[in-house]
């Protein structure tokens, strides 16, 4: 028999064949004359009503001692009924069985999601805390926004690939890296698949995609980073600038704002009071230095980052995008190699990189640019970086033997849910969160 799904009952109701349905108990009212049972999976919710008589005498005493949150399976049928404020149906048993007994007292109050002194207690008990429905929209959210993006990569010759994460280099500068024994020498764990989606490009592959966790040792408990996150990254050949990388993560972002609106937008109404907002006008494109020339003429703020911005610059050209251009996205381009990695190609008559910044709602979600594909130039910018050729040597071989102009991006796939969702921190977007304090559960 094929399972089914409460959001489905509709489609039985009347139907007078025995139907077998499973569930967590959300609520139980044991009255006088009949017992309410609302049961909960996760696409939606159903009352089960049991009248008190000599019948249903097992049921009875069975729901007599029934706790919330256990599991019961149920067999009986749908029933309209205008009178029943859930869904104006109910579902009327003939069979009961509890498949699991919940334990009286709950380490959570489920449904207290907002007292922000429970946070910690609440991912101490993550498997009760993404009972909430409005967690298990934000992870069906998840779903299909990478659904979304990987139908248009498909779409666009793009493949998928699976890079290491155990590797003998780090992918950036060293810093923020974690080390591990690797049978005796030292390896570390991959910030980002970086030099191998450019060794895809070196290797013709032309378009490449990957949706894989990623690794950064930074000692910092905002609510913006995470020890380990899933990345979302691409890289594309034959390129003529970084605003070829910019024009398809536009349309991505757009066909993903689609997706989320056309599946998700009545249930996003109903449980976080708000709308998904399009944004189909295009997306601004606002150089480094005119950044910060606007933040500190609009809002009277200079950032306390010469060649980057700090985390209020980056709500205030934000929220100017908003007001003043009517986006929730705003690319920042052309950023100083200072605040660069030495793959970022250099535009030669401004000596700035070829890089951007998108950011939405406020927070950077992607970096991206043009890589340097020219080996000389590669090699000159690794030492004007301070660092040594030789341990890089396996990443400047891929471009010894041809390679095509490329560039991509990697897209932090949280922080988008999180500013789509508008909740506090990552934390609450992510699974299981992994942070300096945190490897458990």
């Amino acid at each position: 028999m094929d399972k089914i799904y409460f959001k489905d009952l509709d489609n039985y109701a009347g139907q007078e064949s025995n139907l077998e349905i499973c569930g967590f108990v959300d609520k139980i009212r044991d009255m006088q004359f009949v017992q309410f049972v609302v049961l909960r999976d996760s696409t939606g919710k159903i009352q089960v009503t049991i009248e008190k008589n000599d019948e249903n005498k097992t049921m009875n005493d069975l729901v007599a001692t029934l706790t919330k949150e256990s599991t019961v399976s149920v067999i009986g049928k749908v029933v309209k009924s205008e009178f029943v404020k859930l869904r104006q149906m109910e579902f009327i048993p003939t069979a009961f069985e509890v498949t699991s007994l919940s334990a009286v007292d709950l380490p959570i109050d489920i449904l207290d999601y907002n007292n922000k002194s429970n946070k910690e207690l609440r991912l101490d008990n993550r498997f009760l805390d993404l009972r909430l429905e409005k967690n298990y929209l934000i992870f069906k959210a998840q779903t299909l926004a990478e659904m979304a993006m990987r139908e248009y990569w498909l779409e666009h010759n793009f493949i998928e690939i699976h890079t290491p994460k155990i590797i003998g280099t780090p992918s950036e500068s060293g810093a923020e890296v974690f080390k591990m024994d690797y049978f005796g020498k030292t390896v570390f764990l991959a910030q980002s698949p970086q030099f191998f989606k450019q060794m895809a490009m070196a290797s013709g592959f032309n378009n490449v995609f990957e949706i894989a966790p990623a690794f950064r040792a930074e000692n910092s408990h905002t609510a913006y980073h995470a020890t380990e996150f899933t990345s979302v990254d691409c890289e594309t050949s034959w390129i003529h600038s970084h605003h070829d990388v910019m024009d398809m993560e536009e349309a991505i972002c757009k066909k993903v704002l689609f997706r989320l609106k056309t599946e998700l937008d009545d249930d996003f109404k109903r449980l976080f009071n708000q709308e998904i907002f399009l944004n189909e006008t295009p997306f601004p494109r606002i150089p480094f230095l005119e950044a910060k020339k606007i933040i500190q003429e609009t809002y009277k703020y200079t950032g306390e980052k010469e060649f980057d911005f700090d985390r209020k610059e980056e709500e205030l050209i934000g929220l100017y995008a908003k007001k003043k251009l009517n986006s929730d996205f705003v690319f920042i381009i052309d950023y100083p190699f200072e605040a660069r990695p030495f793959y970022h190609m250099l535009d030669e008559k401004t000596g700035l990189t070829k890089s951007f910044d998108l950011l939405y709602r406020g927070i950077e979600i992607t970096t991206g640019a043009q890589r340097e594909h020219r080996v000389d130039v590669l090699s000159k910018q690794i030492l004007q970086k301070g660092m040594s050729l030789e341990p890089l040597d396996f990443y400047v071989n891929f471009f010894r033997y041809g390679v095509p102009p490329h560039g991509g991006f990697g897209f932090g796939l949280s922080r988008f849910l999180m500013r789509l969702f508008d909740v506090e921190s990552i934390r609450d977007v992510t699974l299981l969160y992994r942070g300096p304090n945190r490897v458990n559960p």
